[in-house]
């Protein structure tokens, strides 16, 4: 069987450095290209040695490598336009972008059936944190209050951070929780931001790699379940597994 053919767009960055050495690693893929937001010359040195065509341009690295599936650690902004050069190529693709919307996930969805490709869109893909929504899914319908705290390092570009927002989404559509508002706000903002009564707090500082605590609360007792990524290492079975599901299911 022939393998698996990556491009990585937005190799040079911290979670893109991380996934070119996880892909490297894998009996079953080739890496065939790379993209950076700058010119850093024309190729990309491995860690198993050799080294790959890099471009700030997409299309001319889909155009000349040809790959099963295009792997996007960019940011949201230049997510939507990728995702619409990697299906006119007839790519697959897994997006680890956080800050995309409902209105992107949609446009997503319209386009890998329009295209019959196959696209994942992942905003955490540690194991833990997949376990963590799974078990605040089931404590919430037993709770009318809920807080999310979530902490990233200070560079983080997006507040909330995406996999907060999709817990407080995963769990929010489907009742309104109860958020008390204090009589006098000394300073204001400091309850959080709100989605359907789930209050979400952001950290920002050196330090913190990502952490999400969510809190639930009743009558004299809360629950809490929390989930911290020490190093970034431990998105990358999440991010080989998608690759392969992408490839060998189309799944969107």
């Amino acid at each position: 069987m022939a393998p698996i053919r990556v491009v990585i767009h937005g190799a040079t960055g911290r979670m893109g450095t991380e996934t070119v050495a996880a892909v490297c690693r894998e009996e079953d893929f080739t890496l065939v290209g790379a993209t950076c937001g700058r010119d850093r010359g024309g190729v990309l040195s491995l860690p198993s040695g050799g080294d790959v065509p890099l471009s700030t341009n997409l299309e001319e690295v889909l155009t000349s490598a040809k790959p099963d599936v295009v792997v996007d650690f960019t940011n949201a902004a230049v997510c939507r336009d990728s995702v619409a050069v990697a299906a006119a190529h007839s790519c697959n693709i897994v997006v680890g972008v956080s800050g995309l919307v409902d209105e992107d996930l949609q446009r997503l969805d319209a386009l890998a059936n329009d295209s019959n490709i196959g696209i994942v869109v992942a905003p955490n893909f540690a194991l833990g944190a997949v376990v963590l929504k799974k078990l605040v899914e089931q404590a919430a319908p037993f709770f009318d209050y809920v807080d999310i705290i979530e902490a990233h390092h200070e560079a983080k570009i997006d507040s909330p951070s995406g996999f907060a927002f999709a817990l407080a989404q995963a769990i929010g559509n489907e009742k309104q929780f109860t958020r008390n508002y204090p009589e006098k706000e000394t300073l204001e903002g400091t309850r959080g931001g709100e989605y359907n009564g789930v209050s979400i707090h952001s950290i920002r500082m050196p330090g913190r790699s990502a952490h999400h605590e969510v809190i639930f609360g009743a009558a004299g007792q809360t629950v809490s379940i929390r989930h911290d990524t020490l190093t970034r290492d431990c998105y990358m079975p999440g991010v080989i597994r998608c690759i392969r599901e992408v490839v060998r299911t189309g799944l969107v």
